[in-house]
């Protein structure tokens, strides 16, 4: 099994930013230049890029669209984006600047019912990004803890014919305190569709531990603080 390593580029009034826990009131920059971020890891050999537009998920609606073009013309590997998508056309909207995958978070959980419409048209350009926290989904920005259990939501996506889920423990993100790799595997118990893990992944033992679930359908691991402090490099975590 392998699993990629998935460098994270936040978006936050046009710079690249690291949240604690998502608190926008909470937010380190580290470069007034996304572009650039976005080439320096694909210069140290990511294979795929997650880019979230932070601002958009705040406000329900993409704010980034000009920087997520240019990061996406300005590579060669595979993009992913979320934040805001809260329509069809918010999605085309993303789609269109050239991302490989575009990432529906609230509406998933509001809107359960047209996924497999979203699945339709957009087939493997569609992923499902579920956040939670204490194992209870959270929507726009992390803002409201709903009462849905993220396995339960999951394993409803997955019915639905969705390609790949993106796990979030929010209460791990920008922590640099490990991943929660339990909950981690009971999200690939509960689906058979793709699975990458997100929130705390900073170090190479963090790896180690999601590799050793020995789930098939774990397929990457997204990084951020740990890279942007210098924690980890991305070089290591490949190696593994």
């Amino acid at each position: 099994m392998s699993i990629t390593i998935i460098p994270a580029i936040d978006l936050k009034n046009g710079k690249c930013v690291r949240l604690r826990q998502g608190r926008p009131e909470d937010a380190t920059e580290y470069s007034d230049d996304p572009v650039a971020m976005a080439q320096q890891w694909a210069a140290e050999g990511a294979r795929y890029l997650h880019v979230v537009d932070l601002d958009g998920a705040f406000e329900g609606k993409p704010v980034h669209v000009k920087e997520i073009s240019a990061i996406a013309a300005a590579v060669d590997i595979p993009v992913e984006v979320g934040g805001g998508l809260r329509t069809d056309a918010d999605i085309e909207t993303i789609l269109k600047c050239g991302v490989k995958r575009a990432i529906v978070g609230t509406r998933a959980w509001e809107e359960p019912e047209s996924l497999k419409n979203l699945v339709r048209e957009f087939g493997e350009q569609l992923a499902v990004g579920i956040d939670a926290r204490d194992g209870m989904v959270q929507i726009k920005g992390w803002t409201e803890t709903t009462g849905v259990a993220a396995v339960d939501l999951a394993a409803q996506a997955d019915d639905l014919g969705v390609y790949c889920i993106i796990y979030t423990d929010t209460s791990k993100d920008g922590m640099l305190a490990g991943v929660n790799a339990r909950a981690v595997d009971a999200i690939c118990e509960a689906v058979s569709c793709d699975v990458v893990a997100s929130g705390g992944v900073s170090s190479v033992e963090d790896v180690v531990a999601l590799t050793d679930l020995h789930r098939e359908n774990l397929v990457g691991a997204i990084v951020g603080k740990a890279l942007y402090e210098g924690q980890v490099s991305l070089k290591e975590l490949q190696a593994l």
